[in-house]
């Protein structure tokens, strides 16, 4: 069962200004099957959204967790929903 999701994820640490949200998009591309984008937020985490095959979303958000990344991750909080699309590929915003 590979059904469609919509990942979003709050990543905290030092993941602001050390090539993050570049590696997390070519981590997304790696993976394929993904759209969505990676974006800071003015608080110092970066926002992930990913939508794809859920098995899919699940690889990026355990590559996240597990920290192999630029910087620090200290945590992250993510949320599971329906695809809403409207993407086209992976971006950095």
């Amino acid at each position: 069962m590979n059904e469609e999701a919509r990942l979003v994820v709050w990543v905290r640490g030092q993941v602001q200004g050390v090539g993050f949200r570049w590696f997390t998009r070519a981590r997304a591309l790696e993976i394929g099957g993904l759209s969505g984008f990676a974006l800071n937020l003015d608080d110092g985490r970066v926002q992930v959204v990913a939508e794809g095959p859920r098995a899919d979303c699940q690889s990026l958000l355990d590559w996240l967790a597990r920290g192999d990344t630029p910087g620090r991750v200290d945590g992250v909080t993510e949320i599971w929903d329906t695809p809403r699309g409207g993407y086209d590929t992976f971006a950095i915003r």
